[in-house]
């Protein structure tokens, strides 16, 4: 079914694809797709397209892809550039989803029908830049979508509409991204209809209560503390994966932990210590309880279970986990 309202797409990673191609095959014509520009990426940096821009070409799609929308920065003859598109190109509303690049208000002005933001969580909790691991490792009880009419502040335009979801006890980032990017596909696509039918979007101001901020994930966070409890480790270790990966250092060398769960252990063993060694699992002492790691990988090697891990690694009980150093100082 043809739609009659015309969209503008800004957006780069999976999550952004998924609601770019469910507005698509609902109808919707998008005259144009903003994009970050390609990345080098894979062992060789080779550059490479996002998702969205691989999306869009094949489906014969106008992209664009500024390094910068604003004139004030880095690349002022870019962004004049691309907002001179905007404005030439023919739309109702924008979409905006994962774009990773900041949206001035000029930009935000050009929309006769404003830009919807596709959020990945249930704000205000979690405005900002990794709401799907802040979310996870903060043992939060469900999350969602949340669709956001822009302004110019960091995720703190009016809420349009949401869906929720339950963070499930084995969820990761990656499997709650793939739920999240198929809900606020489905969500996207129902409040553009409603928008078609209806001229506009009723929208309510975000509460200043409960306001967190999903700040950026460092690579530095990776490393797994063990004087942490096991319930807080197991969840860093599930809102880390795929990216960036915990890790515990053994003998100097960096092991990512890609699966682990809680496990009653009594022991007067320092945190770090290995304190029983299985094809069911490797226990480590925590700050509180000990953690039983089931999927590991040494470096240079893949993610394995751990009955296989252990086949080609020599690991014994008594051994110790490196504190991080950050954590010393």
């Amino acid at each position: 079914m043809t739609q009659s309202l015309r969209v503008v797409f800004a957006g780069t990673p999976e999550f952004a694809a998924a609601a770019l191609a469910a507005i698509h095959a609902a109808g919707f014509s998008v005259p144009l797709v903003l994009t970050q520009p390609d990345r080098p990426a894979g062992r060789g940096m080779k550059l490479t397209a996002s998702p969205v821009k691989r999306f869009a070409v094949e489906h014969g799609l106008k992209v664009a892809q500024p390094t910068s929308l604003r004139r004030s920065g880095k690349y002022p003859q870019e962004a004049a550039e691309a907002i001179d598109l905007l404005r030439a190109t023919p739309h109702d509303v924008m979409v905006v989803a994962a774009y990773g690049l900041i949206l001035p208000q000029e930009v935000l002005d050009i929309p006769p029908r404003g830009a919807i933001n596709i959020h990945a969580s249930l704000l205000p909790r979690w405005r900002g830049a990794a709401p799907i691991h802040r979310a996870i490792e903060a043992g939060d009880a469900e999350t969602g979508i949340t669709l956001m009419q822009m302004d110019a502040g960091l995720d703190t335009g009016a809420m349009i509409r949401e869906a929720r979801t339950p963070i499930l006890a084995d969820d990761t980032t990656a499997t709650l991204h793939d739920r999240l990017a198929r809900i606020g596909a489905e969500l996207i696509v129902a409040g553009l209809r409603d928008l078609e039918r209806d001229g506009s979007l009723p929208s309510t101001p975000q509460p200043e209560d409960g306001t967190t901020y999903a700040e950026k994930i460092a690579k530095n966070e990776a490393a797994l503390d063990w004087r942490r409890p096991a319930e807080e480790l197991a969840r860093q270790i599930r809102a880390f994966d795929p990216f960036p990966g915990a890790f515990g250092t053994l003998e100097n060398a960096a092991i990512k932990i890609w699966a682990a769960h809680p496990v009653d252990v009594p022991s007067r063993a320092e945190p770090g210590t290995i304190a029983e060694v299985s094809s069911d699992g490797i226990v480590v002492i925590c700050g509180g309880g000990a953690l039983k790691l089931t999927q590991l990988q040494k470096p240079g090697g893949k993610r394995l279970p751990v009955r296989e891990f252990l086949a080609g690694a020599s690991l014994a009980k008594g051994q110790r986990f490196a504190f991080p150093e950050a954590a010393r100082q």
